[in-house]
């Protein structure tokens, strides 16, 4: 079994996915301490200019080391309606909008407290739209108590994995001996950034690579699965 995992992000991008399909399981890393200015709570979007982001204001005041299970948006920003109109604005052309906006209407006509309960529907949504079926799991449900290196061994163990798939910035802190002796065998992930029918594209104007999952999905529909696969 091959196991790889990842904190949960809003709107991920094409990697995070792309992992996730190379998986037999992927973990949610719920129970890691939040870090601002990351992709937990923001991502890209294409714009005839070249990109924006769109980031879920969150309550950090005072909870500096919380985990990403107990964050809080802060919702008295109306940040739900200039995330629905953002994508209203720059993909209500794109071939595939009116195929998937109708769930990303209903995901910001809901009021949602906790930052992770967003990005999982998110995630699950976009998961399947993918047509990707990889088991998932909650580190806070599989109850690790170790850290770096012997926290992903005591995830590999719980879950009977023989192989740990890492992206490719876990060769700057992962112990490799480590896991050899533990019997875990470890893979990097093989990405290569695929090009497909992206908006705005012009001589001026070059394809964008890193957008969120949401750029794949409004221009390339049902083939956007086949597309992220062909990504290594």
């Amino acid at each position: 079994m091959i196991v790889s995992v990842h904190q949960p992000q809003y709107l991920p991008w094409l990697g995070y996915f792309h992992k996730i399909d190379k998986s037999d399981c992927f973990v949610f890393l719920d129970s890691v301490q939040y870090k601002p200015r990351e992709f937990q709570n923001r991502n890209r979007i294409r714009t005839k200019d070249g990109w924006i982001w769109l980031t879920v204001p969150v309550q950090v005041k005072g909870h500096y080391r919380q985990p990403i299970a107990d964050v809080l948006i802060d919702n008295s920003q109306d940040w739900a309606s200039d995330h629905r109109r953002s994508l209203q604005v720059w993909y209500a052309k794109a071939p595939f909008f009116k195929e998937h906006f109708p769930f990303f209407e209903d995901l910001y006509g809901r009021r949602w407290e906790r930052l992770m309960e967003l990005n999982i529907s998110v995630i699950r949504y976009c998961l399947a739209a993918l047509g990707m079926t990889t088991r998932v799991e909650f580190e806070s449900e599989l109850g690790t108590t170790e850290h770096s290196t012997a926290r992903i061994i005591q995830l590999c163990k719980k879950l009977g994995a023989a192989t740990y798939l890492s992206g490719t910035g876990g060769k700057d802190y992962l112990d490799e001996a480590q896991l050899t002796a533990a019997g875990i065998q470890l893979a990097y992930q093989r990405f290569e950034h695929p090009r497909y029918g992206q908006q705005f594209v012009d001589s001026r104007h070059p394809f964008e690579p890193f957008m969120s999952v949401v750029d794949l999905l409004f221009n390339e529909g049902p083939a956007s699965g086949t597309i992220l696969r062909s990504a290594s």
